[in-house]
């Protein structure tokens, strides 16, 4: 399947452009891809040990 790329809006574009210099922006967002990834793993071990069981 190809994807093609959405129009991006420009308003939003300038606004993350803004926020990725925000030190505490950029905080809160590598804890929530930490966090999901933490359960991501956690997901797929115990999908593992069950069916290990």
């Amino acid at each position: 399947m190809i994807k093609i790329a959405k129009h991006t809006d420009p308003n939003k574009l300038e606004q993350l452009k803004r926020m990725i210099h925000d030190e505490d922006y950029l905080n809160i967002a590598i804890s929530r891809i930490a966090i999901d990834l933490t359960n991501g793993i956690l997901r797929q071990k115990e999908g593992t040990s069950e069916s290990k069981h």
